[in-house]
Formats: C-alpha cells, structure tokens, sequence
C-alpha cells in the first residue's frame, strides 16, 4: 500500500496492485500445461515452438532458474512452472525477449552493403558551439555499439601539434594522441566488427605526416589499408573483425576552410527549422540560428592558403604518400554536381558525403541514382550547421536511399536518437545491420529499387500491449504525481518509409503503478524491412505537460513471435532496470 501526503492533516492511501496474469497467459497456460495447475519442462518446449517460433534446448534449466529465482529453493527445486512462475518467466527481458541478442544476419558481404553505426563529431561532449570535445564521448559511443567515430583534426596555436576540436567555435580542444589511444583501447568493447575513424582534416602536411605517424604507432597491426589500384570490392565486416580502417579525402585534396565570420558572435537567424520533430509531435525547443557549414562533406567549396600551396620537395611527397596509404576508405571531393558525384566508378570504391539537406534535394530527383552508388559505394550523411544543440535529423531517408553512414550527433538526445538505437539493436547490437535485398540487388532490365514507388502492402504487424510495471521500483513514490499514483498510457507506431509511418494510442490507466491496458494495434507494412516500432509511455497530467515515463524502438524485421517482455530506456537511451512491457507480436 503507498501513501500520498494531500495535507497536514490526512494521507491518501492506495493500494498498489499485484501483477496479474492477462487472460491470454492464462489461456496459454491451460493449454500446455498438466491440468492448467503446472507446466513440465517439455511442455514448456511444446509452447515455445508452436507458440513463440523457437527452441529450446535446455528447458529443464529454464524451469529451473524460473523457479530458483523465484522461491530460491536450491536443494529441492520443483521441476515445472505453476501460472504465477510461467508469467515471471514470459515477463523476464532476459529468457524472453523481443529481439535477439546475437548476431544473427550474413557477416561476409562487402561492408557497403550494410548499415553502420555512426557517430558525427564524436568528440564533443555537448553542444556544437561551447563544449568540452573530450575522449569521453568517443568511449561512450564505442560501448553502445557506435562502429563509426569522427574526428575533426586541426594545428594547435604553435603548429607543432595535432588537436581534436570543432573548428572555428568556442569548443575546447583535445589531443588527438589521447583519442585515438582511447579508441585502441575501447573499439571492441561491444563488438568485434571494424571500427571506422573518419577524419575532417585541416593540417599542412608536415602535421598530416605527424598525424599519420600516431595513426601507426598507435594501431600498428590493427590497421587495415587497401590497394585502392587493384580493389573494385570491399571486404566484409568479417574479413575486417578487430580491424581499424581510416577513411578521409586523400592529402592534395585537403584546402584550408575559408573564413567564417566571427565564430557564434555573429551567427544570424536561419530559415531552417532545427526542431526535432516527427511524427510523435515536438520533443525539443532548439536554437533558430545559423551558422556556415563547418562540417563540409564534399560539395563545399574552399580557398587555399599559404599552408596549402604545393611543395614539390621529395620528402613532403613520401609525407603524403605515406599518408595516403593509411586510406581504406576514400572520400571524394567531386567538381561539379551532385548527379555526375553519384555515377559509380568500375574500378573504384570511394566514400561521398552529403549533408542531411543535400540529401533531401537529391532524394526527390535522383532516388535511382542514390541506390545505385550506394550498392557498391559508401554514402555519409551529416547534420545540418543549424543543429547547435546536437539535435538529429529523420535517418530513415538515408536507409530508404542505402546510405550506410548516417551520422549522428551521439550526445544529443530525441526521438530521432531513439530510431538509430533501434535500428542498431538489430543483428545483437553489433554495429552493422545488412542491408535488405531491394537495396542491394539490381533487377532483371537493370531496375533498382525507387523509394517514391507506391507499393502494396507486404506483411501485417499486430501489436498487443497487456501491462507494463516497474515504475515503482525505479521512481519515486511522488516522481510523476504527489497526490496519488501516475496515470499512464502508452503510444505505440511506426516509424519507416512515409506510407507506413503511424502513431496510436492507448487509454489512460488511472491512479496505478501497474497499469492494465489489454489493447490491439495493427499496423499494415510496404517495407517491413526497413521498420521499426515505436514504443513510448506517458503519464497523463491535466494541468501539464505530460510526463515521460519510457521508450523502446525495435526493429520489425528482427520481432520474435508470441509473448514477450520489452525493457523501456529513459530519455538518453539508458535501459532502466525494472521499467519493462508484457506485449504480443504477430504477423498476419
């Protein structure tokens, strides 16, 4: 029973509801089990694989844990499952799942054909005008998972040096030594697959020569360099596990940026929107103002300036040889337009990358042309200069159009944030996620896939979300109300191509920390692969703004059938300990 202090004189009391076994569980229950009283490990094995579509090799342990866990009877265990241990089973995130936790999908394509995890300027600890740039940010991003790492490399003040830092803004520098000894250290702490260091250059070329140096002896054996003379295909995550590749514009075609007006002091007001808006409504109040583009992919253009001017001394040419050789992935610096950057080069594989508005505008006219230089070559796409706060754009336009680097600002936070955590919980959160077929594959009359196509509905999800707990464990008695206890309800949807984008809503469930909510949701899929289901719980307040009270973003292609628990994650994409789900998923 909880109490709520009203006033000085008298409390509230409510009584704090026990989980109860939905009359599906009870249903399934009397239908595996011994007379709907106890459930034996084979029967258990029966359920699992006419019920939840797996297998299970061990159940005798299942049972076994299940009932240790609860009762903690360790010498006389029983040896099959009552109803109340049956639900504690189905409502365990880690016996039951909606996803799996293993890689699972083809590891052995060449690495353009999957979507990677990557981060943009992922040094800086906040946002992109005054924060520390720092290793930290970059540890924090290799243990979620993040396979692509950005550093953005300038002299220090005496030229004798290289630091890590956001050019022209107030942010605070780091050694580029430190970073790079730190991703040594932590690249294979969640995955075993390459990471990727994508560098934004700004050196003269003895500093170049010096950073390739630290590149070397910092890696050694760890870094994979590519004949890019003799290479039309790239190897696969596979082939490139605990491997570090290096992708950047080759030495000559590094110019000094251009001045900029006077840092932030003089930023003027954008046109741009710089919300964080989608389909869920808005989630962040950003800062409307402009600044030129300081992360200049490869359509800006750029002065040179004394440093730059070539020098044709033999040891300055070994320097940017020796540089040069360090590229896996070789990014272009195109003349002329986007359409003649996007033809694909027979004996070539190269890295081209847009920023999130240029890849708008290519979208609308030259879809065909995205998919095909994405089937062999790599597409980055970043945040838009506006995006002070490290907010993020919509990523599902890159995946539509095969863009296997959509970069993201890894410190913001967001709805959008959200959908990559999603996207890359796929394939055991391993960091590459392959891509689908259709972006891939070309067709029989050299036809590649057109993502303004209207296309027929594929596949049915039905989503059924029985209750949810937890809350009580990991908040506050008085975190969502101080007069009783929260009134929750859940929003569940899409978020995809355009045609499959939707979000529906549950009832409120007043006045309870395990909220009941027994409610279906169908959701009809053109592109079930690129998917993902949104998961968002709320609490309602009538006077204010609704509280946040967790999320999940689950891939669609990747959904166990039948029954599960679905842990939810705070607004950063923390995973709480307790907060979690019970929902049913079926394709239909």
């Amino acid at each position: 029973m909880g109490s709520y202090r009203v006033c000085l004189c008298f409390q509230r009391r409510f009584n704090v509801a026990e989980v109860v076994p939905p009359q599906d569980v009870r249903d399934i229950f009397l239908k595996y089990s011994e007379d709907g009283t106890h459930m034996s490990p084979d029967q258990l094995r029966r359920f699992l694989s006419e019920a939840q579509g797996e297998e299970e090799e061990e159940p005798q342990k299942v049972v076994e844990w299940v009932v240790q866990k609860r009762h903690h009877i360790t010498k006389f265990a029983r040896h099959n499952l009552s109803l109340d241990d049956f639900l504690h089973y189905l409502f365990s995130p880690e016996l039951n799942p909606p996803i799996p936790s293993q890689v699972n999908q083809d590891m052995t394509a060449p690495l353009s054909q999957y979507f990677i995890f990557t981060g943009h300027n992922s040094y800086l600890t906040g946002n992109q005008l005054s924060s520390d740039c720092s290793d930290v940010p970059i540890i924090k991003a290799l243990n979620r998972g993040v396979r692509v790492v950005e550093l953005d490399i300038w002299p220090n003040s005496t030229k004798d040096d290289v630091l890590v830092l956001h050019g022209r803004t107030l942010t605070t520098p780091v050694e580029l030594i430190k970073c790079l000894r730190s991703i040594k250290e932590h690249a294979f702490s969640a995955s075993p697959y390459p990471v990727i260091i994508t560098l934004e250059d700004h050196l003269t070329p003895n500093l170049q020569a010096k950073a390739s140096q630290m590149i070397m002896e910092t890696f050694g054996d760890m870094l994979f360099c590519l004949d890019h003379e003799n290479s039309d295909v790239f190897p696969s995550p596979e082939e490139l596990k605990y491997r570090i590749l290096i992708s950047t514009k080759p030495p000559k075609e590094y110019l000094t940026s251009k001045s900029v007006k006077e840092n932030s002091r003089k930023l003027v007001k954008s046109k741009d929107s710089d919300d964080d808006d989608d389909d869920w409504g808005k989630e962040v109040t950003e800062v409307a103002k402009a600044q030129n583009e300081d992360d200049t992919g490869d359509f800006n253009t750029k002065q040179p300036s004394d440093d730059d001017e070539s020098n044709d001394d033999e040891s300055e040419r070994n320097q940017q040889s020796e540089y040069k050789c360090l590229i896996a992935i070789l990014a272009g610096k195109p003349k002329g337009s986007v359409k003649e950057a996007l033809k694909v080069e027979n004996d070539k594989v190269r890295r081209l990358s847009l920023s999130e508005q240029a890849l708008e505008n290519a979208a609308e006219s030259l879809g065909t042309d995205l998919i095909r230089f994405t089937q062999k070559n790599f597409l980055r796409v970043y945040p838009k200069g506006t995006r002070f706060n490290s907010s993020n754009y919509k990523p599902l336009i890159g995946w539509m159009h095969g863009a296997q680097m959509v970069a993201f600002n890894m410190q913001g936070y967001g709805r959008n944030l959200w959908l990559m955590h999603g996207m890359f919980k796929a394939n055991g959160g391993c960091g590459y996620v392959k891509k689908p077929n259709f972006l891939i594959n070309v067709g029989p009359n050299n036809e590649v896939f057109n993502p303004i196509d209207k296309l027929q509905v594929k596949k049915t999800l039905k989503v059924k979300i029985y209750f949810g707990d937890g809350w009580r464990m990991d908040f506050k008695q008085t975190h969502f109300d101080l007069y009783s206890p929260p009134d929750f309800y859940v929003r569940v949807g899409i978020a995809g191509v355009p045609a499959d984008n939707t979000m529906k809503k549950t009832k409120i469930i007043e006045d309870n920390w395990v909220p009941v909510w027994e409610e279906e949701f169908t959701f009809p899929l053109t592109v079930p692969e690129l998917a993902l289901l949104r998961v968002e719980v709320h609490e309602y307040d009538m006077s204010e703004k609704d509280d946040f009270a967790g999320q999940t973003c689950l891939p669609v292609a990747e959904l166990k059938q039948g029954i599960r628990a679905v842990p939810l994650y705070d607004r950063k994409g923390n995973k709480y300990n307790s907060v979690r789900l019970l929902m049913l998923f079926e394709f239909i």
